[in-house]
């Protein structure tokens, strides 16, 4: 429950944050939301470790306060014993969420981006009007006659939008593709008029492709480490030439591989902290606050040092720490 309310939440900040791209784009509110609802699997990827901690806590300290754990180790039950339960939801959370960063998150990046870059440069988002100027971009305008579906009847392109190459363009006909580049305008019977620093030029052609370079800057080129397959980016580890690229792909490894493991981690520790002060004779009421100030420390440290690998060394150095805590944690809430 606590995993849906705040995924919710998250969510709608998140179409909250994208309402700019609908309002720019001109997107139809069903698309718009299925882009955005592709991004729920990414928030949950990042949410599930804290719910697991504070769903933990929050049994743990309740049980706790209704001296159910004192009743319990009273009867003989060991702290490891009664911790058992949050161990075992930990566990399965872990399962679920190495499921969740190996397999979903990258498939539904990839339809996200995939999807996002369709709506905002492809067909579905471009709308010409027929006896109207459709301002397309900056300098560039679009003038049709007729429009049935792709295919334009009597039209014209204004692109003045570099200053030493401007260009107008009449055509009897066109048609809109759409290319891994953007939108682009096939067109038939029509005359060219150029200006630019060699002067002014004029001519007439058969067929003129004309793309219309809507897409921004680096924005389809831009590595997009998320959506890319976890077998295709172990592969790429070995081949990585981009030092940029290649810290990234470490990165994501660490975060897809390593992370959800911080699930038990936090259980454990939660229990640990929890149920040794609670059988102290005087209780100690700071446990709860305790256990957040633990909980915030050993995610900060192991982001820090997620973020700050560079070879596969560093990759299994984060993750031998991982699992030496994870032990050690279990060790120390075994000792009786």
């Amino acid at each position: 429950m606590l995993l849906l309310i705040l995924v919710g939440v998250a969510w709608m900040m998140q179409i909250m944050t994208m309402m700019k791209f609908l309002l720019t784009y001109g997107v139809d509110f069903s698309s718009f939301v299925y882009l955005t609802s592709l991004m729920i699997p990414f928030i949950m990827s990042i949410i599930v470790p804290f719910v697991t901690f504070i769903t933990t806590i929050f049994v743990y300290n309740k049980m706790i306060s209704e001296n159910e754990v004192t009743v319990m180790a009273a009867s003989g039950l060991s702290p490891w014993q009664i911790a058992k339960p949050a161990i075992k939801f930990a566990a399965i959370l872990t399962a679920l969420h190495l499921v969740l960063n190996i397999w979903i998150v990258p498939a539904s990046q990839s339809m996200f981006y995939s999807t996002q870059w369709n709506l905002r440069y492809g067909l579905a988002h471009l709308k010409l009007q027929e006896g109207a100027f459709t301002k397309l971009a900056n300098g560039l305008v679009v003038y049709v006659d007729n429009v049935s579906g792709n295919d334009l009847n009597q039209l014209m392109i204004s692109d003045m939008r570099e200053e030493k190459n401007q260009m107008l363009v009449f055509a009897e006909r066109g048609k809109l593709v759409s290319t891994i580049h953007g939108l682009s305008i096939v067109t038939n019977n029509g005359s060219l008029q150029m200006f630019g620093k060699n002067g002014f030029t004029t001519g007439t052609f058969d067929s003129l492709d004309m793309d219309l370079n809507l897409v921004e800057n680096d924005s389809d080129m831009t590595f997009r480490v998320r959506r890319v397959p976890t077998y295709t980016l172990l592969e790429s580890v070995f081949s990585q030439e981009n030092a940029r690229h290649h810290k990234l792909t470490l990165v994501e490894i660490c975060t897809r591989l390593i992370n959800p493991f911080m699930n038990l981690i936090l259980a454990i520790v939660c229990t640990l902290i929890l149920l040794k002060t609670s059988l102290l004779r005087r209780r100690a009421s700071f446990a709860p606050a305790m256990s957040v100030l633990s909980m915030a420390l050993i995610m900060s440290l192991y982001m820090s040092a997620s973020n700050m690998v560079s070879s596969l060394t560093d990759v299994g150095l984060v993750a031998g720490g991982v699992f030496v805590v994870l032990f050690g944690l279990i060790g120390l809430l075994l000792k009786k």
